[in-house]
Parts: C-alpha cells; sequence; structure tokens
C-alpha cells in the first residue's frame, strides 16, 4: 500500500476501530474489506446504514465544491 493513505488516518481512529466497523459491515454483506482496501458491495444498503451524517457531508461538498461525491 505504498503511497496510499491508510483508512485509519482518513477517518482519524485507530487501525483497530476500522477493523472493527468494517468487520461489521462486511458481515452484513455491505463491503468487502481486505489489507485497508474497501469495495463497496451494497451501496444502498450502506447509505441505509450509514447516520445521518452522510447527507450532511454530501449536502457539504455539493455547496463547497460543486459536486456530489460517493
Amino acid at each position: 500500500m505504498s503511497g496510499a493513505i491508510k483508512p485509519s488516518h482518513m477517518l482519524g481512529i485507530r487501525c483497530a476501530g476500522v477493523t472493527v466497523a468494517a468487520g461489521t459491515l462486511q458481515q452484513a454483506g455491505l463491503i468487502r474489506y481486505k489489507r485497508g482496501k474497501i469495495t463497496i458491495l451494497d451501496r444502498e444498503n450502506l447509505e441505509v446504514a450509514a447516520c445521518e451524517c452522510d447527507g450532511i457531508i454530501k449536502a457539504e461538498f455539493r455547496r463547497l465544491l460543486g459536486v456530489e461525491r460517493g
């Protein structure tokens, strides 16, 4: 993973926290997580499982950058 940013650094949490959260989402069939690489398998239900902050973040991207991410 040379040069890539680790998910834990992007989220500002310890690696163990990412592992636990990713394991939970993986067991639910929403993502695949292996060696720091996250693949979204079921975007619709992942968004349902996300907190209300997901919508807030999308709105801020649109407001600040004029684009929608993800």
